[in-house]
């Protein structure tokens, strides 16, 4: 099979193109094109952080998340702080579960149902599980008021991101008020918006290194400005919610919101611990949905921040180092001995592909997806890849031959695109496919050849193979 032809199309030729078609069934290579290069894999890096959190933890796996007493508990009271302590969930939010306060209205009820009514202390989160570099290497400053740039920890709530509206006050010349949804505390907004009578409303949100600022100017009787934006301390920003959680459910805080980021700062045993005092009481556990549903979410949605933390635990159960590094050498690690990868090729920065400094070849994306194929989490992995055709999946090649069938992982960031998974051709054979895309001019067309390359893949037959010519002795 040819695909040079639909490659070459566009007319492009600066780009940078590399692609592989190998059969599952027969083992042997249908195309080949730069099938070694390293290229900029975009979110067709998922495919990597998947695969390995389920090597790691297995399909069944379940984040915890753990509300601890760091104190005693006496006549209705906790003297002394409550401890969030997470260990990288990234679905408590409304994506994954009833809503995105139900967890934590549920560790609630759980106070309630201990008795306590009062926390003599202040509401702790505790990250520490992970390390505190929130930020891949190599992520655009552009991004960072984005979703899909919302900072990992290994303690966060409704996917990092926090809904901050801005109102006029009551006369001009005063601050705005600014609110947040849910309604949290301390998490180090600037106001710098000033109510004016008349005039235009200007309101403009950026991260600081100490936090949001939220500057420019809102006319009074204005109905308000509002915007969803990424926090700046994920560990706060949880600690922050259940403290308005608990206050609404009438349990009083005397204390405050306070965050930990390294684990020689955590009371929490399992981070370390503290050889002066008692470590904490577990009261309630929260457990995520298996690893399987936050895998296929990952994929479908290519969700950035589920990427991250699923490195992030895999460098952690592997090595003890909740990190992107720690992560990438736990990939690593599972590529060398079980894949048969050559790790050479593979530079891996983060988990979600947002970074420009990863590179992969086709070829160790096609010995990935072919090792899948054979394992244990074969059916987790192929179902969590979007579907062609699909109005929840993969939302392109519609009335080819590969609607319904082709499964794979998109990939996209400025100047690249790529397209890597499994098809099934048109006589029955599986074939694993990479294709990737750098220094394109237009992604969008980038991914019509995508789409032209996996109909032709759908569409292959094998010539058929002549039959052998029967000798008959004698004569």
């Amino acid at each position: 099979m040819d695909l040079r032809s639909i490659i070459g199309e566009p007319g492009w030729n600066e780009a940078d193109y590399g692609v592989l078609v190998v059969s599952l069934d027969r083992g042997d290579t249908i195309f080949s094109l730069n099938a070694d290069r390293p290229l900029a894999p975009a979110s067709n890096m998922k495919l990597y952080s998947t695969a390995a959190a389920l090597y790691y933890l297995g399909p069944d796996f379940r984040f915890s998340t753990y509300l601890l007493a760091d104190g005693e508990i006496e006549g209705g009271v906790l003297d002394g702080d409550l401890i969030l302590y997470g260990t990288g969930d990234p679905a408590i939010s409304g994506r994954m579960l009833e809503s995105t306060s139900a967890t934590f209205d549920a560790l609630a009820d759980s106070l309630l149902a201990r008795g306590i009514r009062e926390i003599r202390g202040d509401i702790v989160g505790d990250g520490s599980y992970f390390d505190d570099d929130w930020i891949g290497d190599g992520w655009k400053e552009d991004d960072r008021m984005a979703w899909y740039a919302a900072p990992v920890g290994a303690l966060m709530f409704g996917e990092s991101m926090v809904s901050v509206r801005v109102l006029p006050a009551g006369e001009a010349g005063m601050p705005a008020e600014i609110r947040t949804a849910p309604a949290t505390l301390d998490l180090g907004i600037e106001n710098l918006v000033e109510t004016v009578s008349s005039g235009s409303t200007r309101v403009r949100f950026e991260h600081t290194p100490t936090g949001l600022a939220v500057t420019g100017r809102i006319r009074g009787g204005h109905p308000g400005v509002a915007r969803s934006i990424p926090v700046v301390n994920p560990a706060n920003y949880a600690a922050s919610a259940l403290y308005a959680t608990l206050e609404d459910r009438g349990i009083r805080v005397t204390g405050t919101v306070t965050s930990i980021r390294s684990p020689a700062d955590s009371p929490v045993g399992m981070a370390g611990g503290r050889a002066d005092s008692s470590p904490p009481r577990v009261l309630a556990i929260h457990r995520s949905p298996e690893l399987a549903e936050i895998i296929s979410v990952t994929n479908h949605v290519s969700h950035n921040l589920f990427a991250e933390a699923l490195l992030k635990t895999v460098g952690r159960v592997a090595f003890g180092d909740g990190s992107f590094a720690g992560g990438a050498r736990a990939v690593e690690y599972f590529l060398e001995c079980e894949a048969l990868v050559d790790t050479a090729a593979v530079d891996q920065v983060d988990g979600s592909g947002l970074s420009r400094f990863n590179r992969v070849t086709p070829r160790t994306t096609i010995k990935l997806l072919d090792y899948m194929a054979r394992g244990d989490a074969w059916q987790e992995y192929f179902t969590s890849l979007p579907e062609a055709g699909s109005a929840d999946g993969l939302r392109r090649m519609y009335d080819t031959a590969a609607e319904g069938n082709l499964r794979a992982k998109t990939g996209t960031i400025m100047n690249v695109s790529a397209l890597s998974g499994y098809v099934t051709s048109a006589d029955g054979e599986r074939l694993a496919f990479s294709i990737m895309a750098n220094d394109v001019p237009s992604t969008w067309r980038a991914k019509r050849t995508e789409d032209a390359i996996g109909a032709r893949l759908a569409e292959f037959e094998r010539p058929a193979e002549p039959l052998g010519v029967v000798v008959v002795p004698g004569g």
